[in-house]
């Protein structure tokens, strides 16, 4: 287990395996513990880099609201701390975090071997609703309600193990995570625009391999649709796993860590 400075905050970071290095972000409030199964099939080919984003996991709290800029950046500083910044990557973005995988590759062509976005939000028409400001100030006032009254001690780790049990459940009981959670879905909308914007103006590196992996579970098909459209924006690679739910690294590890191979063969 190890700790890094970024910006002044101490992030929470493993590194595990060797090889090309990839680096896993998981979705919106979630830790570095979702990447567990997916892990062993990756280390024997892949130097494998997890980081909990700040408030999440075992990571100090964040000092200002998100950016996908920000996150991107993140990304490049984490991997400069722990010294792996020397080499191109493969960037792996769950969820929100394939929002901040794609924004680093776009930021960072030079670093950026691959692309992978498993089950990755999608905003065909992003737009934000109400002011920057007035969000974020209302969602610290409701986290420091929440946190007052004691609910996530009482209600978040219980809240966790109904979603993806694991034996970290507990940091979910912690005020610092929900304050984080609601942070970043409070400026979900915020992120959306802003990876609209450097699409217009950053491309991809050209011949970037990107793989989109949607997960799918037998329901509507609306949603593969809408991955598939994304695959193809991004000139990549559509995969499909199935059956899994939207935590595709704890249903399907197997065929994340295959598609995070196939995107760069081992040297």
């Amino acid at each position: 287990m190890t700790f890094v400075r970024v910006g002044g905050v101490p992030h929470h970071v493993e590194v595990e395996g060797s090889g090309p290095v990839c680096v896993l972000s998981a979705g919106l409030g979630l830790g570095w513990f979702d990447w567990d199964r997916v892990v062993p099939g990756l280390a024997p080919h892949r130097t494998v880099v997890r980081f909990d984003r700040p408030g999440l996991g075992l990571s100090a709290p964040a000092r200002v609201a998100p950016t996908v800029r920000g996150e991107a950046e993140r990304i490049a500083r984490v991997l400069d701390a722990v010294g792996l910044g020397g080499e191109p990557v493969t960037a792996v973005g769950h969820s929100l975090a394939g929002f901040h995988a794609e924004a680093f590759a776009r930021l960072y062509p030079e670093r950026t071997a691959g692309l992978v976005l498993v089950d990755s939000s999608v905003e065909e028409r992003a737009r934000v609703l109400l002011p920057r400001g007035a969000r974020v100030g209302a969602t610290r006032a409701c986290g420091a309600v929440l946190c007052a009254a004691g609910l996530p001690r009482a209600v978040g780790p219980g809240l966790r193990g109904l979603v993806a049990p694991t034996p970290w459940g507990r940091v979910y009981g912690s005020g610092r995570v929900w304050r984080a959670a609601l942070m970043e879905y409070a400026t979900y909308g915020d992120a959306a625009v802003g990876l609209a914007s450097l699409r217009r103006g950053q491309p991809l590196p050209e011949g970037l391999p990107v793989t989109v992996l949607a997960a799918y579970a037998g329901g509507s098909r609306r949603w593969l649709e809408r991955q598939r459209g994304l695959a193809e924006s991004l000139g990549g690679v559509f995969r499909v796993a199935e059956p899994s739910g939207h935590l595709v690294m704890r249903d399907r590890p197997a065929d994340v860590a295959e598609a995070i191979l196939a995107t760069i063969p081992p040297g």
